[in-house]
């Protein structure tokens, strides 16, 4: 599984003739650290990384926001109609994304938001996965705790923000590794719905960018590279709470 990762390093820090030779070496006879700059600067990567981040964020926190308050909603409160709702939002996994790109892209054009961040963000700021991975672990979260908290005299929004998600953390953070890593290699919505440059995200950016250097692949590699960097560190660094929110959540009824 490494293989291909430490192959895109090796081949990023080598010249032109020496990835195209054959036998391939493993390691090159000159290390062009410069590759990755000249990468960086052949175009406007610094645009596509600041479009990423301010939909990976803007996407992430309006998640969070909806996907509290849904699986609080489906897990602690009873209302008519609720595991049939609730069916009905796990049903709407099954539906594959072309089948609703035409739609929503209609909708979009007719709000005026193609080629905006309101069509990048709005579209995803509900995740029906996450809804149900955090519903199943309120749901095992003991039922004395909010009935202390009532007693206490705490509403249903003071028992989310001082009981229930301090409890939560591990999942919640699984939850965002999870949006962020989906948000940042997102490629076929952003392709739809963005057209100027400067609009682009990062893989949309790398995807015009390979076919500018579809031969040069020392180039090709390095932004491959730069672009999937930060995504490993995030996951090393947070690897530890994902295997905890598995071990807590235990997704049952």
């Amino acid at each position: 599984m490494a293989l291909p990762f430490f192959w895109m390093l090796v081949t990023a820090l080598k010249s032109s003739s020496d990835a195209l030779r054959f036998p391939p070496t493993l390691l090159p006879e000159a290390f062009l650290f410069r590759n990755f700059i000249t990468a960086f600067r052949e175009v406007d990567f610094l645009r596509y990384f600041i479009n990423t981040v301010i939909m990976t964020a803007a996407i992430t926190a309006l998640v969070y926001i909806t996907t509290i308050l849904a699986a609080y909603a489906f897990a602690r409160l009873k209302f008519l109609g609720r595991e049939t709702l609730f069916s009905l939002f796990l049903a709407m996994m099954m539906i594959p994304l072309p089948v609703y790109l035409a739609p929503t892209y209609s909708i979009l054009s007719r709000l005026g938001w193609i080629d905006t961040f309101l069509a990048l963000i709005i579209p995803w700021s509900v995740n029906v996965f996450a809804i149900f991975l955090l519903r199943q672990h309120f749901r095992s979260l003991p039922q004395e705790l909010f009935d202390a908290a009532r007693m206490d005299g705490l509403d249903h929004l003071q028992i989310i923000i001082k009981i229930v998600l301090p409890l939560s953390k591990p999942i919640l953070i699984t939850i965002g590794i999870f949006e962020v890593i989906t948000s940042w290699n997102s490629f076929l919505w952003p392709l739809i719905v963005t057209h100027s440059d400067s609009m682009r995200t990062i893989q949309t950016g790398l995807s015009y960018f390979a076919q500018a250097e579809s031969t040069n692949y020392p180039l090709l590699c390095a932004a491959s590279a730069f672009t999937t960097v930060p995504l490993i560190a995030l996951y090393f660094l947070l690897q530890r709470h994902i295997m905890e929110s598995y071990v807590r959540s235990g997704i049952k009824e």
